[in-house]
């Protein structure tokens, strides 16, 4: 097997690396039969591209993105040579690519953490493709130098935790998921409902907050788009009345509301009323449903509950 011989932060070609350690010559993980090595590369001008939001976090450890860019990653293949590297002897050794054309920089060896190797989170494909399963491996340093380069925006904790934060705080959950992502027109609306109506709200008097809540042994926070502090009413809003919308918001009330103590009221904030049948969907689930008339507020609180226009099976 060949020794290694190349220095912190020392820079040379990709191809030059392959010629003499092994390991596949593209792609991010790279096993290897010639040396006893797992050769990992990490781009973070280019990553994004493909769902990889690799970098350091409060843990001391380099969170690194599995290979696999479309569909659910799996334990298979390269990352599974990643897994297994101290059970066949290997090396992890970490490439900074970018750094010139066709140049990467060593950023060291690592391992994996001994009480949690790898986690799982949501990226989008290659492309801004759909949003899919990724594997998160957690690098522990073992001979790096110092840990420059991208920070994690956040770091899973072993504990949940829920803050109350400024609505005019402009990112929003899909930043957490796909920072490079664009908002569609529907979220533009959205923002643009949401600043209305805490505008609405804080005349009345009412304080009005988000609450950033980060689950245990996730990476990406969960962000609500109003909570009513006053009386205690959790508010998602969507730029748009289809079904798929009015259902996204009914199953996002109830991921935030779990973790939300005292328990809180819940509402969807509309741009216009929805068809009757989403309504009669809002009332069953005992969700409040809020939208614009004539310059005013209406609420399906304000009035009695719809009969169920269900029928029997």
């Amino acid at each position: 097997m060949v020794d290694w011989g190349i220095e912190l932060g020392e820079r040379l070609k990709r191809v030059a690396i392959h010629e003499t350690y092994g390991g596949r010559r593209q792609g991010g993980i790279g096993p290897s039969r010639v040396s006893e090595n797992v050769l990992l590369f990490t781009d973070p001008a280019t990553g994004h591209k493909h769902g990889y939001f690799d970098g350091w976090a409060t843990d001391g450890c380099y969170h690194y993105a599995g290979e696999g860019q479309v569909g659910d990653q799996r334990m298979t293949q390269g990352n599974l040579s990643v897994l297994k590297h101290k059970e066949e002897g290997r090396a992890l050794r970490l490439f900074r690519a970018g750094v010139a054309p066709g140049m990467v920089e060593y950023l060291g060896e690592f391992e994996l953490d001994a009480d949690e190797p790898w986690y799982q989170t949501d990226a989008p494909e290659t492309n801004g493709g759909p949003i899919r399963r990724v594997i998160m491996f957690k690098l522990r340093p073992v001979t790096v130098g110092a840990s420059t380069g991208p920070k994690l925006p956040h770091t899973p904790t072993a504990h949940r935790s829920v803050e109350l934060v400024d609505v005019e705080q402009q990112r929003t959950e899909q930043y957490f998921v796909d920072p490079s992502h664009e908002p569609y027109e529907a979220e533009r609306r959205e923002a643009s409902l949401v600043a209305e109506y805490a505008g609405y709200l804080r005349l009345e008097g009412h304080e009005v907050r988000r609450q950033m809540i980060k689950p245990a042994g996730e990476l990406k926070p969960l962000l609500t788009d109003l909570y009513d502090v006053t009386t205690g009413k959790l508010i998602e809003a969507k730029g748009t009345v289809t079904r798929e919308a009015v259902r996204m918001a009914l199953g996002q009330l109830l991921d935030y509301s779990r973790h939300i103590e005292p328990t809180p009221s819940l509402a969807i904030l509309v741009p216009s009323e929805p068809r009757p049948d989403l309504l009669d969907l809002c009332d069953y689930a005992d969700v409040e449903v809020i939208w614009p008339v004539d310059g005013a507020w209406h609420s399906t609180g304000d009035r009695q509950p719809r009969t169920s226009t269900r029928s029997a099976p």
